[in-house]
């Protein structure tokens, strides 16, 4: 059986010249082999083949009034097969077929090469220095890539003017907000995402996808997790890079700056004096007992080694907890608390 070249161009059989061009753009630009990952170059390149001839075929008047016709057999070969049965076949039960003549003799199917359709579709678009003139020529399992195929504001042609690329979406960011647990055990996340992808038949639809981005410990805000070609699919364009970008959640305790954490204690003044043992709950969930024997000034900063944020360079190691102290002092006095106090103070400053 014959190809079906309206089936691959998914047009059907009314098509007009603008039909045609649309889908085989369309799925020219996902199915050439530049456009595909090495383990379906095959593939591209014969779905790129089939596209390219269907269009051939199709957007010549001549060429597709015989396939019309004819088929693909009677387009190609120039002869058209038709059966008749004589009457000598039909008592030997036998069924004999002849040729009839092409109603074209002159005509030969001679294809157009699919890198030269590509170009001057593409490159019509482009801007006028193309001139229709070829480039280096890289022959890659059976077709052509030249110079200049992709000037149409998607691609551009390399620095060495042989190999073209294509260009890639901008990539689309998006905040990712961590408590500050998460970032100092690390941490899981699943994010479901929506996106535009194109089928093997060039439709576009739409899929649903979980990601799951993984929390180093001691990460900081502002950290890049990318996901390579997760955006929306368009013809012609390579998919936007997905990323997230740690963002830190408001502690209700701890503030980090750095590698360290500070956190504020407020004692009064008597504990200032006195002494006092701060009991503090770490990120991880354990009880850290801080003892303070001398006498506090306001504004004295306790400092705990390796208390503090994972080092995510640095395995094993932390930095520090930072306790910034706070004296309370008293609203008032009463006059036998003062004769109380410069009766025992009052020998220590002198």
């Amino acid at each position: 059986m014959g190809f079906d070249y309206y089936n691959i161009l998914k047009v059907n059989r009314n098509a007009n010249e603008d039909d045609l061009k649309k889908a085989y753009k369309r799925l020219a630009m996902i199915w050439h082999p530049d456009k595909n990952p090495s383990h379906k170059r095959t593939e591209a390149e014969a779905k790129f083949k089939q596209i390219s001839e269907a269009y051939d075929v199709l957007s010549d008047p001549q060429k597709r009034q015989i396939y019309d016709l004819y088929g693909e057999e009677g387009l190609k070969s120039g002869t058209v097969p038709t059966s008749s049965t004589s009457t000598s076949a039909s008592r030997a039960g036998q069924h004999y077929y002849h040729q009839r003549q092409h109603p074209n003799p002159s005509f030969r199917f001679n294809p157009r090469d699919a890198e030269d359709i590509y170009e001057e579709l593409f490159g019509s678009e482009s801007n006028n220095n193309s001139g229709g003139q070829r480039g280096n020529n890289h022959n890659i399992r059976g077709y052509s890539h030249r110079e200049g195929l992709f000037r149409n504001g998607n691609c551009s042609s390399t620095a060495t003017g042989g190999a073209a690329e294509f260009k890639k979406a901008p990539a689309v960011e998006n905040l990712l907000p961590c408590s500050l647990e998460e970032i100092y055990k690390g941490a899981k996340k699943k994010m479901r995402i929506s996106r535009n992808v194109y089928d093997s038949v060039g439709k576009t639809r739409t899929v649903e996808e979980i990601l799951t981005v993984e929390i180093k410990p001691g990460w900081k805000k502002g950290t890049k997790i990318t996901f390579p070609e997760k955006g929306n699919q368009e013809p012609g364009i390579i998919a936007a890079d997905l990323i997230f970008i740690v963002d830190e959640k408001p502690h209700a305790l701890y503030r980090r700056d750095g590698n360290d954490l500070v956190v504020g204690e407020e004692i009064t003044l008597l504990e200032a004096l006195t002494g006092k043992t701060l009991d503090l709950t770490t990120l991880d969930g354990r009880n850290l007992m801080i003892p303070l024997t001398d006498i506090v000034k306001p504004g004295t900063e306790i400092v705990v080694p390796n208390e503090g944020m994972p080092i995510s360079k640095e395995p094993g190691k932390k930095g520090n907890l930072r306790i910034k102290i706070d004296v309370k002092y008293p609203p008032r006095l009463t006059s036998e608390q003062k004769s109380e106090l410069k009766r025992v103070l009052g020998g220590v400053f002198s």
